[in-house]
């Protein structure tokens, strides 16, 4: 099957972020407070790090203010919160699930870097799914610590990552031109900040409503399909 390393990697998000619920429940409070802390700092790292790979800075900038812009205009972080509530209410999960939290959290974590990208695209235009294979592992271990301190929300995320690497191999061979080394290394700099904001965040250091710059990373694509 050609999307098999979607598969893989959705799945390793499902059963990551479920088994990460199991200790949650076992994990005293001061413990938590203690993993999250970890988890922010690490998070900075990935998100500087990932930060360094652009190499146009105006269009890093304008990636970022035009997401924004689209994004509260849309209110992604509203339209989230209530979708966790909803959830929160159905699942009888109580006020403290942070739902909305752990989804955008975990599905900027997985879904952000050249990984998703090159390995979709080289699994769909030669069937080799070992990128997708490896970021698959990745991506469980991160959900499952992130999902002991965040919640069930982390588990969604791999309907998004699912989504996205299936759609990317399956047009391979039609988007393969767009997708060029410069434009992922954009993509994966706009999207480092992002998750370099959910470090801050989650270090309590800012409120800033990382959701509503959720599309900020694909408008790399179409500055450089437009200008380059």
């Amino acid at each position: 099957m050609m999307i098999i390393g979607a598969v893989a990697n959705g799945l390793a998000v499902g059963i990551g972020g479920l088994i990460g619920l199991l200790f949650k429940r076992g994990i005293p409070e001061r413990m938590k407070l203690l993993v999250m802390q970890a988890l922010g700092v690490t998070v900075l790292y990935v998100g500087i790090s990932g930060s360094l790979k652009g190499h146009n800075t105006v269009y890093v900038v304008l990636s970022l203010v035009f997401g924004a812009i689209l994004g509260e205009l849309v209110d992604f972080d509203r339209q989230f919160t209530r979708l966790g509530a909803w959830l929160e209410r159905t699942l009888n999960m109580g006020s403290d699930a942070r739902i909305a939290d752990g989804f955008v959290t975990a599905t900027l974590f997985v879904c952000v870097g050249a990984m998703g990208i090159v390995g979709s695209l080289q699994s769909g235009m030669s069937g080799n799914n070992s990128v997708l294979f490896t970021k698959s592992m990745i991506d469980g271990i991160f959900v499952l610590v992130l999902g002991s301190t965040m919640g069930i929300g982390v588990c969604f995320a791999a309907v998004p990552v699912f989504g996205y690497e299936a759609i990317l191999t399956l047009l391979a061979n039609t988007v393969a031109g767009v997708f060029t080394q410069t434009v992922i290394d954009e993509m994966t700099c706009v999207g480092s900040l992002l998750i370099l904001m959910i470090g801050l965040n989650m270090l309590k250091l800012t409120q800033i409503k990382v959701a509503n710059l959720i599309l900020a990373p694909f408008f790399p694509i179409l500055f450089y399909a437009i200008f380059s």
